[in-house]
């Protein structure tokens, strides 16, 4: 079933204006470093598009991963402050691989990597705390995916790197509310939709990532 199906008319809605990007015939660029004189730090342009926001709590059993790229599930934590890096390694990075073996069936599970996003957070002292993205975007593409799932693989000394990515595999992002949520709400939309490239420059290499240009 697709999300453009006309069986979300009947679900509760609100409108918001979303961030997109802005088709351009040039290469988008980034630079992760201070570019060269006369050079901005990004030739990216954005533009705003009213858009509805879906309620999808009343059909979350008929989305799927395989297909829109995204799930709703209730998980319960342990955590009780997730503010406390060593908590969060010691008892939720178990948590998230376990329920990521339940939902997808995975045989392994790598947990590599998370963020704490918190906009009045963000403001203080507290370095590892970051502001919302307020950009519709798309954190991994197919080539990145291979390049990232091999390096955490490697740092991890597993043998047969090769043969495990010649197999199915998925690079998945978990997002839990720590909080009430009271702005800047995660939003998702289907994953067949129109995307495009951005370069991010750093000093040793070229990375990409993909952001979302309005339908």
């Amino acid at each position: 079933m697709s999300l453009d199906s006309s069986f979300l008319l009947d679900l509760p809605h609100v409108e918001t204006f979303l961030t997109y990007f802005t088709p351009m015939a040039e290469k988008p660029v980034i630079y992760a470093y201070e570019p060269p004189p006369g050079i901005p730090q990004s030739n990216r342009k954005f533009e705003t598009h009213l858009m509805p926001i879906y309620d999808i709590q009343a059909v979350s059993q008929d989305i799927s991963l395989d297909r829109q790229g995204f799930r709703q599930v209730v998980a319960h934590s342990s955590v009780r402050n997730f503010y406390d890096e060593d908590e969060i390694l010691r008892v939720y990075y178990p948590e998230a691989e376990q329920l990521l073996k339940e939902v997808t069936g995975a045989q392994k599970v790598v947990i590599f990597d998370h963020t704490l996003r918190n906009a009045q957070r963000s403001l203080s002292s507290e370095s590892r705390i970051s502001e919302p993205i307020k950009r519709v975007h798309n954190d991994v593409t197919a080539k990145s995916g291979y390049t990232r799932a091999r390096k955490e693989l490697t740092l991890r000394g597993i043998d047969n790197i090769d043969e495990l990515l010649r197999q199915r595999f998925a690079l998945i992002n978990i997002w839990r509310p720590i909080a009430p949520v009271y702005e800047s709400p995660l939003a998702v939309c289907d994953a067949f939709k129109y995307l495009c490239k951005i370069n991010y420059i750093f000093f040793s290499k070229i990375s990409n990532d993909f952001f979302n240009i309005a339908n």
